[in-house]
């Protein structure tokens, strides 16, 4: 019977499993408007990466109150998100438009991606845990981005598998509607939680001790730091 006890790992294996798709549909659900998608995403992220230290509470709870908490800056990082997100897109549709001169849209679109992708990808987990400006956490975002160039290179490739995976065939983009995103978020925020954990280690990472992420300026304006929620 110990097989079925809530202290076996297939009971906590499950419980995680049903979170997660309970989280994926709030995500979903607050994310209809389009524009609050932002909101929905920080809202998420502030969820998983309490998940990533197992000190989750109420998952539906912990949500909405970091939801209404952040849709200040959630809404602007929606039109931020959408913009880098079309203008790529649109990039490389122009560039498979085009039959001949085609390589500046080719470099551009690739530069675009790189530079859009290291600025967005630790933005929203630090909107999350941190209290700071939209535009230092995109600046931050991509300073950790190349710091953790490595680590990040290898997030991107997870995160561009587990998004080959849901769009595989019919069956897997059900499975992926009910917790694809969410399963997304999880995976950024193990890697992110990691990167804070050992940023959080250097003395004037945080408005405790006013200082930037590199260790090559001592002496940063204290506007791009971050308080940690």
């Amino acid at each position: 019977m110990k097989f079925f006890s809530i202290d076996s790992p297939v009971y906590r294996f499950m419980q995680r499993l049903w979170d997660v798709v309970k989280l994926n549909l709030l995500w979903l659900l607050f994310s209809l408007p389009i524009v609050t998608v932002g909101c929905s995403t920080i809202a998420a992220f502030s969820v998983t990466l309490k998940m990533t230290e197992d000190r989750e509470g109420n998952i539906g709870r912990d949500f909405l109150k970091a939801f209404a908490d952040n849709w200040k800056q959630g809404i602007p990082m929606s039109f931020i998100s959408i913009i880098c997100f079309l203008s790529v897109y649109y990039d490389f549709q122009l560039y498979n438009a085009m039959t001949e001169n085609a390589l500046p849209f080719l470099l551009i679109g690739v530069f675009a991606a790189y530079i859009f992708t290291l600025s967005l990808i630790y933005a929203f987990p630090l909107l999350a845990r941190y209290k700071n400006t939209v535009l230092n956490c995109l600046k931050n975002s991509f300073r950790l981005g190349m710091r953790y160039f490595g680590r990040t290179l290898m997030l991107v490739f997870i995160v561009a598998l587990e998004v080959v995976i849901i769009l595989w065939n019919p069956t897997t983009m059900f499975v992926g509607l009910i917790m694809g995103p969410a399963c997304i978020i999880f995976t950024i925020s193990g890697v992110a939680m990691y990167i804070f954990r050992d940023m959080e280690k250097i003395p004037g990472t945080t408005s405790n001790d006013p200082a930037e992420f590199e260790d090559s300026d001592p002496e940063p304006d204290d506007e791009e730091t971050n308080e940690k929620k």
